[in-house]
């Protein structure tokens, strides 16, 4: 249960995916209004900075890994679906991913919109996720001691529960 002050309205301490019995279902979004909604996550990938130069630069043997982990992120986001089981398929209007360098690595950054009865914070969480594991893929040749981690919701526009943007 979360005890989050930001969590959705008066469900902070209810999973709407649990029944009374505790058993696991896919909640029914039919009743809800379509609306437009849009969700960012971000996350970043630990790596030295020569081989986040090498990233950077398409300069690794396999290609050119930020156009690789682009798409990658991108078809992750449109199959969220079927690799987390109770999510709903959507339609999805947009999905961009981003990539930074950064003292640490390369931050990664997804946006993904759609008009749905239900939001599309996993399909932002996704594609980070996959975006930084095809980095790792492509870049483990050089270094395997790279790190995925920080990934989270920075911020969802839309639906019943309200708007939500991360506090530093």
């Amino acid at each position: 249960m979360s005890t989050d002050p930001q969590s959705p309205k008066g469900k902070g301490t209810r999973l709407t995916h649990l029944d009374e019995k505790g058993a696991a279902h896919m909640v029914d979004v039919s009743q809800k209004p379509v609306t437009t909604r849009k969700a960012t996550a971000k996350g970043v990938i630990e790596m030295t900075a020569a081989t986040r130069d090498l990233v950077m630069a398409s300069a690794l043997k396999k290609g050119d890994a930020l156009a690789t982990a682009r798409i990658a992120g991108i078809m992750a986001a449109k199959r969220t679906a079927d690799l987390v089981p109770l999510c709903h398929p959507l339609s999805l209007s947009a999905i961009r991913v981003d990539f930074k360098a950064c003292a640490e690595g390369i931050d990664i950054t997804a946006t993904v919109s759609t008009c749905e009865r239900t939001g599309v914070e996993m399909e932002a969480l996704t594609a980070v996720s996959v975006a930084a594991l095809t980095l790792y893929d492509m870049a483990k040749a050089v270094e395997r001691s790279m790190h995925i981690g920080q990934i989270r919701l920075v911020s969802k526009e839309g639906g019943a529960s309200g708007d939500y943007h991360e506090t530093a």
